[in-house]
């Protein structure tokens, strides 16, 4: 690459070149000299580009018998030539080079010539493309090459009408082509290519290259402006019908695909255009019903075919633009596509259909895994469909439903079933149904399903927890599905459906589970205890179990919870007295888990509703303990002794500390008795072995209690020793713990924020806190150094408030300021320079006499904070950053990035453009 780049690269391109060198070496040849004209185009000099043009038109000459590889890269680097020379310095480059090529050359056959020009012609817009040209050169060289167009298409023409043309050169011409209708060129000028490669259509050998060309020029974005152009290729396009259907009779996937692709590309890139000319209302109609043939193409995907999945996008583009029509247009064109929807429906619910059980059983994980995507856009294809069709659909689908269900003479598939029921599921996972008419009568249908397979039976599931809303609403159908739910639980092949689904109905319906909830629970304990599902199902069913539980009477609660955990907690006691050993400890995990999964849902003082439809059914505030704490208490004595012999183990630790900070999230103000104890044996575990989750804990216990009185001195205790190991820690090398730094600083923001009494405390040394913090912003970890921005953000506001914080800051801000434009320097990561930005502002804001006379004192040093930068620009940025501006802290954001690109030596570079 340096050989490349360097100035000898312009004599030694040349010699790589000889005829006598192997056509690798000849490339690196060609390559170099593409790279010197395409980015070192200023070191030529003007006198020089006549010599650089004739050299490699010979060149390309010459190579145009020899090696494929080494004649485009040439074609390349004469084209990025022309792009810098167009148009002043070469007028007439396009003309010129067709001009050039179709001169007789005797030595060079004229097929190898033809195919020469057209290899030019094609990378020519290719090379626009990709060039490096300023913006307005850009656009001043589009047009011109839009308007040398006229030299091209001729030329094109005439090789494709001609008969005696072999393939290859027709199939270069299409390519040629395909190239240049990505300049945005007229449509109406494409014209008669454009008819040329729909006849191309029609070779087999063309086919490919023909599709490209003809959904290039359709596809570009200009084309929308030529609609009379538009109109002419309806009928080219219809016309591909024929071949389209005995392509798909002899399953030839990729005509019919290609066919599709055609199809698609004028409808969806073009319906707005084609819906306003009412007057050609048929000729549109019969192009949508085209594409829906393509939509409802037989077969299953993704073995039988791949095109069907092409089509979706434009039945959301066409929905769209029929809809932005003001309301009387839109009322004549519902009127003529709303059945055309309606059929839509039906084609998709017949293509999600999954195909017989032992067609099924043949296709591979990776066929089925497409299968489920497709079903998946299928889905949201649907529910689009409904602001288009409304409660209309609903009814359809259910009067299909209740039509299959209850013809006894022509028993259905089930897959036709399962269809219709993915159907409405699919409308009414999103979609408020609460004041649907059939909903009712789903209900009463989904116990007449007779359940055969797998599919059909977690779409069951998917549809009940669909509607879970609604029967919170209408809480007497409860119970005509609940059962099926339960019964669900038990097989595991349900697993993520039925307990997905009961979680839903728990926490939807929870009022109205008293009735059932001794069933469900006595269900769930029998599936956990006999481990039928996976982790996180049984995590997920816990979950559902404390939503069920927080509507009932505190002694119910009370006795489900005894009747639940008991069997778990004796499990415990015997794994707490084991030697620790690999399978015991995920055990233990998994235990932990399962109690702090119950108790994030368990929530009798109702935070969670904000529903207004539940507000009446609240029931009266408990008095008494939370029975979450008073299961917390009973086994607090087991916890500490699991972790007595764990405290090395930092998931077991994490899945302790889950369980107290799921709880307090829960429970908030009614998790205060648990305080103190809970403050102490955090204590003992963070002076043993420093752990990240024991600080997230211990910030969470900040943040929700270090307001209140009663519970200041156990914190604050707590806060000075993980404050005081931390700082230990510090001593040792932190380095190696960059997650217990980052969280650290998190735990002193979120101090500053919600007490910063915290800071007053005589046995604080506030001083070594901040030295820290300075030390973290140095840390090479990206979050890191956010949180220890955040941490100074919430710590110098507090100056003139807390006089130890104003004492250190004045005698130690100047080693802030010192790290901080070490950091913009280019030390810290570029994402991080607002953080940065943030301290600077607050420093700016609480300490700005100070900050001046650092700020100078530390730009004096050479080479700092980066030696790209020279002393005008950092007096420059120093007066930014002290001016009137500094008050704004967008302005000061973008004083930061501007200067830090100054010291990465970025300025100004393509590749900043976008920062």
């Amino acid at each position: 690459m340096q050989a490349q780049v360097s100035p000898q690269a312009w004599h030694f391109s040349w010699l790589l070149l000889h005829m006598d060198k192997v056509p690798e070496i000849q490339y690196f040849g060609a390559s170099a000299l593409h790279i010197k004209i395409s980015r070192y185009w200023n070191d030529i000099p003007a006198d020089q580009y006549e010599s650089l043009k004739s050299q490699l038109f010979t060149h390309i000459t010459r190579f145009a018998s020899g090696s494929k590889i080494v004649l485009t890269r040439l074609c390349v680097a004469l084209a990025s030539l022309a792009l810098s020379m167009m148009p002043e310095a070469w007028p007439c480059a396009v003309a010129d080079m067709v001009r050039m090529f179709q001169a007789e050359d005797s030595n060079v056959d004229g097929r190898a010539r033809c195919l020469a020009l057209l290899e030019l012609l094609t990378v020519l817009p290719e090379e626009f493309q990709t060039s490096r040209l300023p913006q307005y050169r850009k656009g001043q060289v589009r047009s011109v090459l839009a308007q040398e167009c006229g030299s091209v298409f001729p030329l094109l023409e005439q090789l494709l009408q001609q008969q005696d043309s072999p393939g290859f050169i027709k199939q270069k011409v299409l390519k040629c082509f395909s190239s240049w209708v990505q300049l945005e060129i007229p449509l109406m000028d494409c014209e008669n290519l454009i008819q040329a490669a729909f006849t191309s259509l029609q070779d087999p050998e063309l086919f490919d290259t023909a599709v490209e060309a003809v959904v290039n020029a359709i596809s570009q974005p200009d084309a929308q402006r030529y609609v009379n152009t538009l109109l002419k290729l309806i009928p080219p396009v219809l016309g591909l019908q024929e071949q389209l259907r005995q392509a798909v009779q002899s399953g030839d996937m990729e005509t019919s695909h290609g066919i599709c692709r055609i199809a698609v590309a004028l409808g969806e890139n073009h319906s707005r255009a084609l819906l306003d000319q009412v007057e050609h209302w048929q000729s549109f109609l019969a192009l949508v019903n085209m594409i829906m043939f393509c939509t409802g193409i037989p077969g299953h995907y993704p073995v039988n075919e791949t095109t069907s999945s092409l089509t979706l996008t434009f039945w959301y583009t066409l929905q769209d633009d029929i809809l932005s029509f003001e309301p009387d247009k839109q009322a004549v064109y519902q009127q003529v596509y709303r059945p055309v929807y309606f059929q839509l429906v039906d084609v998709l619910l017949h293509k999600a259909q999954f195909p017989s059980d032992e067609e099924y059983g043949f296709w591979s994980s990776d066929e089925k895994e497409q299968f489920r995507i497709y079903r998946v856009d299928i889905s949201d294809t649907l529910m689009y469909v409904y602001e288009m069709l409304g409660a209309e659909l609903l009814s359809s689908l259910y009067d299909k439903l209740g039509r299959l269900l209850t013809n006894t003479e022509q028993p259905s598939t089930w897959q036709h079933t399962e269809a219709l029921l993915y159907g409405f599921q699919s409308i009414a996972e999103t979609i408020d149904v609460n004041y649907s008419d059939v909903v009712p009568g789903l209900i009463g249908l989904i116990p007449r399903i007779s359940i055969s397979n797998v599919q059909l039976a977690d779409t069951v599931m998917f549809t009940i927890g669909s509607l879970s809303e609604w029967l919170a609403d209408h809480p007497v159908m409860i119970n005509n599905v609940l059962p099926l739910v339960l019964q669900a639980l038990g097989n595991p092949e349900l697993s993520i459906s039925s307990v997905s689904t009961l979680k839903k109905i728990c926490r939807e319906c929870k009022y109205d589970l008293p009735p059932y909830a001794a069933n469900i629970v006595a269900v769930s304990q029998e599936v956990l205890m006999k481990q039928i599902h996976k982790t996180s199902q049984c995590m997920w069913l816990m979950q559902a179990l404390g939503f069920l539980l927080s509507a009932l009477q505190v002694e119910e609660i009370l006795k489900n919870l005894h009747s639940l955990i008991t069997p778990y907690i004796q499990q415990l006691e015997k794994l707490a007295d084991e030697t620790p050993n690999p399978s015991n400890k995920l055990a233990i995990i998994h235990i932990l888990g399962l109690l702090s999964n119950l108790f994030t849902t368990l929530d009798i003082s109702h935070h969670d509703d904000d529903h207004e439809s539940t507000e009446v059914k609240k029931l009266p505030v408990q008095q008494g303990p939370n029975p979450v704490v008073v299961v917390l208490q009973q086994v607090f004595q087991l916890i500490q002794k699991v972790l007595s012999k764990w405290l090395n183990d930092a998931q077991v630790v994490e899945s302790v500390c889950a369980i107290f900070e799921k709880s307090v999230k829960t429970l908030l103000d009614d998790f205060a008795p648990m305080v103190p104890q809970l403050c102490e044996m955090l204590g003992q575990m963070y002076s043993t072995i420093p752990q990240v989750s024991a600080i997230e804990l211990t910030r969470q216990l900040v943040h929700i209690f270090a307001h209140e009185p009663a519970h200041f001195p156990p914190i604050k205790a707590l806060f000075l020793l993980v404050t005081s190991v931390t700082l230990t820690l510090f001593q040792q090398g932190p380095r190696d713990h960059p997650d217990i730094v980052d969280s650290f600083m998190q735990l002193l923001a979120q101090a500053l924020k919600r007490k910063p009494d915290l800071f007053l405390c005589s046995n604080l040394d506030v001083k070594a806190v901040f030295q820290c913090g300075v030390l973290s912003l140095k840390f090479p970890e990206a979050p890191t150094v956010k949180a220890s921005c955040g941490f100074f953000t919430e710590l110098l506001p507090r100056c003139g408030e807390i006089a130890p914080v104003g004492q250190v800051v004045h005698e130690n801000g100047k080693a802030l300021l010192q790290a901080v434009l070490e950091g913009i320097g280019g030390q810290a990561s570029r994402s991080l320079m607002d953080h940065f930005a943030e301290i600077l502002f607050a420093l700016n804001k609480h300490c700005f006499s100070l900050l001046s006379i650092w700020i100078k004192e530390a730009m004096q040093q050479d080479g700092f904070p980066s030696a790209r930068v020279t002393p005008e620009q950092k007096e420059n940025f120093s007066q930014q950053i002290l001016s009137r501006e500094r008050v704004n802290k967008r302005r000061v954001k973008e004083m930061v990035k501007e200067f830090t690109l100054l010291c990465r030596g970025l300025h100004g570079t393509e590749y900043t453009a976008d920062y």
